[in-house]
């Protein structure tokens, strides 16, 4: 299997089922079509020189003979990858939250914030520790560059997260298994590979722990973002 195939195996048929779900529903307003787009941009501007990185790293392969060329280290299928988890995160978000009235979330709630924000710092300072060993190498680029990205939305909307945490455990906890099994399919497949020195050898369901958080954070990423298109409003002071 290509890692073109791979996509039309694993991500457009689902990413067909959840666009026909979300039109039949209306379940896509302005303010999520808007969020997606943004968040498609984003994903390929944050991911990119990363996703790079991991390849000149050698931490992350792939088999030169499923892929149809490159840019810059990483396959186009891979830059596909990213845009097609966004929009399916988002579909899947936009059709669980279809019934959701949204009511105003002030900017308060300064401890609750502060502590994501915190939490989040303490965990980009472990993962650029982890940088400087071989075998937590991955983990370590994975934390780095997940862990701000979280603090600025838990910075931002912290108690949107708690008041509607049915819909971000219902978008992002489905998603995010289904991936880790497309994900442990395509090494299986020799698709692409994880080179075991830059990994801690620790594995979920056969999967590395590196990519199981992976997929997670990238899904939680995309979930939040669209709660905060939705739902955040700044509060207005008197």
């Amino acid at each position: 299997m290509t890692y073109l195939q791979f996509h039309f195996v694993f991500l457009v048929p689902l990413l067909v089922i959840m666009s026909v779900l979300v039109a039949r529903s209306g379940a896509l307003t302005r303010r999520r079509a808007a969020g997606t787009a943004i968040l498609v941009v984003v994903a390929l501007i944050y991911s990119t020189p990363w996703d790079n990185y991991l390849v000149y790293r050698s931490v992350w392969s792939y088999g030169a003979d499923r892929v149809i060329a490159t840019i810059g280290y990483v396959p186009i299928e891979e830059y596909l990858f990213f845009i097609l988890q966004t929009l399916l995160t988002a579909l899947i978000y936009s059709y669980v939250a279809r019934n959701t009235t949204f009511a105003t979330v002030q900017a308060r709630g300064l401890t609750l914030r502060l502590v994501g924000i915190i939490a989040f710092g303490v965990l980009t300072a472990v993962g650029v520790a982890f940088l400087y060993f071989d075998s937590t190498l991955y983990l370590g680029l994975i934390t780095a560059w997940a862990a701000p990205i979280l603090a600025l939305q838990w910075g931002f909307g912290a108690e949107m997260f708690f008041k509607y945490g049915r819909i971000w455990v219902r978008t992002i906890i489905p998603l995010t298994i289904y991936l880790w099994f497309a994900d442990a399919t395509a090494i299986r497949l020799g698709i692409w590979d994880i080179a075991d020195a830059t990994t801690t050898g620790i594995e979920l369901f056969g999967l590395p722990i590196e990519e199981a958080l992976f997929f997670l954070v990238t899904t939680v990423f995309v979930g939040q973002g669209m709660l905060l298109f939705d739902g955040w409003k700044p509060h207005k002071t008197q």
